[in-house]
């Protein structure tokens, strides 16, 4: 066996639509078709791909749990910038010494930490 790359995290949603909204709104993901298993759901989807799949009724876990974070490669620095403070959503930024990357870190709406990567270059003035 080799593993090939990451296929999707799923995370426990205290409030699924208040969850949605915030991965459709704050992060650029959208919302998909999803099998119709016994438990409340949704799939968000990059593309064609269901990356975040979020569990509702069964309470939040609130926080990440042993999980830190979950990151994704990320383009549009300034229109994400824009975009999380219309929403009113707090983030963090932070350059990774000798990476080339520039770091936004923003929580989900049960206190999942988001960590979004981009080219160092997008945050050159």
């Amino acid at each position: 066996m080799a593993i090939e790359g990451l296929d999707h995290v799923t995370l426990l949603a205290g409030d699924l639509a208040r969850s949605v909204a915030f991965y459709e709104r704050a992060l650029g993901l959208r919302s998909g078709d999803r099998p119709p298993f016994g438990f409340p759901g949704a799939w968000l989807y990059l593309g064609a791909v269901p990356v975040v799949h979020l569990i509702g009724g069964r309470g939040s876990a609130t926080g990440t749990g042993a999980i830190d974070h979950v990151a994704f490669r990320a383009a549009g620095l300034e229109a994400t910038r824009r975009r999380l403070a219309a929403d009113g959503i707090a983030f963090e930024e932070r350059m990774v010494p000798g990476l080339g990357l520039h770091q936004v870190f923003v929580r989900d709406p049960d206190g999942v930490k988001i960590e979004l990567n981009f080219a160092a270059a997008e945050a050159s003035p």
